[in-house]
């Protein structure tokens, strides 16, 4: 939608302004069009946005219905694209945080009078604004945000005598030691931690992303865009690759003749040997923590905040979902009375009206908000006492996006540590997430295998995603 499209569909469409008031909502005139919206999700059960929705239809009475559709996992872009290309797809939908570059083309961004970015900065965490501002433009908003955290075996820890989990990744390579079970022929009897490999661990790439970012390298080059993760900085007096660093790191506690082999090809899927008691630790999410609960329900363990460098800036890895709105779609116009004469709805109304309710789902209240539709000339009056993203937080028990909700959270026994570590999470800009889970998995098995070395895969991974 280009610069000349958005002000027209501003001046002509919405108007929205703070209205300082402790009133309740309330709506003016009848309605004079009437859209229904369609909302593709994904994990959420309809459950946890029916209060929403009813709370939204009275106060926008233009809006005739909002169905939320959760969809499959393993075929949901095959699925999202295919209703995309028809012109038959949801309103609004899930990308993952790394998706943006595959979709921009496809999703409108949010009307400037609807969503600043002044706004979207103060109400969301950092990581929000680098993954989904682009030249100016905010084309996504999440409800939560989940971070990289250290999973690990209690009573495993009492046993070796450990008081308290890792702070850092020298004291996680001690634990991890400490912790390793080895028969006489260096057969791990019991892992000290699931990390080393690529094709059974959960979600190796971020890991290793995690590390590199830790270790201060530059993913991307300020100025080509180009992959810069095999590039040397200078640290004192020598030449440094945080990144070869971070692979080093990484791979070493599946190399037999380290101090702290642990792990290897040959052992369990990493959430089955934590479930399983055969690993004392385990970096994950925090929407494992129920599916490892119910595995184990007997299981003693606790999450930590994951590792860090004592010296360096405090780093954390996100993995979410925002929502966006289609670009396009066919709109059909409903009306059961016909005499009703109502105003006709084409794709520029149904773009505006799916970001007005994005910006009543997922940014903070500001007092009451009188939003004024100058086609429907109609005004509506949202209280403040409602707020979308807290109903939604409470009843999925996830970590929070927004900085006023970390707030709330922070003292949470299981949500705590994931939403205050949302404040320090770092991304980068992935033109491809899928082939750079590819290439890093590779890069990873490479080495484990003793094929190439450290320096050489980290060179040729970044050469071919700069092919990308």
């Amino acid at each position: 939608m280009n610069k000349k499209i958005k002000i027209a569909v501003s001046l002509m469409i919405f108007s929205a302004v703070l209205f300082l008031s402790g009133c309740g909502c309330k709506q003016v005139n009848q309605k004079k069009y009437s859209l229904k919206l369609e909302i593709w999700g994904l994990f959420d059960n309809q459950d946890a946005f029916m209060e929403i929705i009813e709370n939204y239809k009275k106060i926008n009475p233009n809006i005739t219905d909002i169905v939320y559709k959760k969809m499959v996992v393993e075929t949901y872009r095959e699925d999202l694209l295919e209703a995309l290309a028809s012109g038959q797809g949801p309103d609004i939908f899930l990308i993952q945080n790394n998706w943006l570059a595959k979709f921009k083309d496809k999703i409108a961004p949010a009307l400037p009078i609807l969503l600043t970015e002044q706004k979207f900065r103060k109400d969301f965490v950092d990581v929000v604004a680098d993954d989904f501002i682009k030249r100016g433009e905010i084309y996504a908003v999440p409800l939560s945000i989940d971070t990289l955290g250290l999973y690990y075996n209690k009573d495993f820890f009492n046993e070796a005598g450990i008081t308290a989990p890792p702070k850092n990744w020298i004291e996680f390579m001690e634990d991890a030691k400490k912790l390793t079970r080895l028969d006489n022929e260096n057969n791990i009897i019991r892992s000290g931690a699931a990390i080393g490999t690529a094709n059974n661990i959960s979600r190796p790439m971020d890991i290793l992303t995690l590390l590199m970012l830790q270790g201060g390298a530059q993913m991307t080059d300020a100025t080509t865009g180009q992959p810069s993760f095999d590039q040397f900085v200078k640290r004192g007096n020598d030449n440094f690759s945080p990144g070869k660093s971070a692979l080093d790191l990484y791979t070493q506690f599946a190399d037999a003749k380290s101090p702290v082999y642990c792990w290897n090809k040959n052992m369990p899927f990493s959430v089955d040997a934590f479930s399983e008691g055969r690993t004392a630790m385990m970096i994950n999410y925090s929407w494992k923590i129920e599916e490892i609960a119910a595995k184990a329900p007997k299981l003693n363990f606790a999450v930590a905040p994951v590792p860090q460098w004592s010296d360096m800036p405090v780093v954390n890895y996100p993995n979410y979902w925002a929502y966006v709105v289609a670009k396009n779609k066919i709109v059909t116009n409903i009306s059961n009375n016909p005499n009703q004469n109502l105003i006709p709805v084409n794709n520029d109304v149904r773009v505006g009206e799916a970001w007005q309710f994005l910006t009543f789902l997922a940014t903070k209240p500001e007092a009451a908000i009188n939003v004024t539709a100058n086609v429907a000339g109609q005004q509506k009056v949202m209280s403040s006492n409602f707020d979308p993203a807290v109903s939604y937080l409470e009843k999925t028990k996830k970590p929070a996006a927004r900085r006023d909700l970390i707030e709330i959270q922070k003292d949470d026994s299981r949500l705590g540590i994931f939403a205050l570590q949302n404040l320090s999470a770092k991304n980068w800009y992935q033109a491809d997430s899928d082939a750079i889970d590819v290439f890093f998995a590779e890069m990873i098995d490479g080495v484990n295998r003793g094929v190439v070395t450290s320096a050489d895969a980290i060179k040729t991974a970044a050469a071919r995603l700069s092919r990308l």
